[in-house]
Parts: structure tokens; C-alpha cells; sequence
């Protein structure tokens, strides 16, 4: 049998899992302009993909990279969540009026004023 097909989706799942709390500390303390870290994240880690390696690191390297460059959309979008409430916002950046929730859980956002 053969197991590195499953030993790589096994790493890609945990890749996934662990870069979401990444994009949430990430704009939480530095905003969505720390964008062009996960850029050249991505793009570095494609470039290093394309070594000669173990073709497992090659697949991780991969793996790794393009959730990278995912991330920036993902970061962008934990932005508008933030916006909505549904996450909390970092005070020391938050303009005045926006909802902040204090334990960190999905909250509604504020029903609309009739």
C-alpha cells in the first residue's frame, strides 16, 4: 500500500488548520496591509518547491505556499468579519463606531434602526 498520497493530504489539512489562526492574530495585530508578508511567503515557498528535494518536501513546500497566497484573500476577508462583528477588532485600530465584541465569539451583527 501505498501511504504518502495520505501523508501529504494529512499535512495539507494541518497546514489549512493552522494558518487560520495565523490570518486572525495577523489582522488583529498588524491589519490587512501585512499582505505582502504572506506574498513573499507564498511565492518563496513556490520557489523553493521547484529544488530538487524529497518530492514529499517539494509537495509540502507546494501545499504550503499556495495557502500562503490564499491567505491574502483570506486576511482581506477576516477584515469585513471583524467589520460585521463577528470577530474582535483590535481597539488601537478600530475606527470610532465599530462594533467590538470582548470575548472573542460570534456575535449578530446590530439589527438595523427602524
Amino acid at each position: 500500500m501505498q501511504f504518502a498520497g495520505m501523508i501529504v493530504g494529512l499535512a495539507t489539512f494541518f497546514i489549512i488548520g493552522a494558518l487560520h489562526p495565523v490570518i486572525i492574530k495577523a489582522e488583529f495585530h498588524l491589519g490587512k496591509g501585512c499582505w505582502p508578508l504572506f506574498l513573499v511567503g507564498g511565492l518563496g515557498c513556490l520557489a523553493g518547491s521547484l529544488a530538487p528535494s524529497p518530492w514529499w518536501a517539494s509537495a509540502l513546500l507546494a501545499v504550503l505556499g499556495c495557502n500562503l497566497l490564499w491567505c491574502i484573500k483570506e486576511l482581506f476577508d477576516q477584515e469585513k468579519r471583524v467589520q460585521k462583528g463577528w470577530f474582535p477588532g483590535n481597539p488601537k485600530r478600530l475606527p470610532p463606531g465599530t462594533p467590538q465584541t470582548h470575548s472573542g465569539a460570534h456575535t449578530a451583527p446590530p439589527a438595523p434602526q427602524a
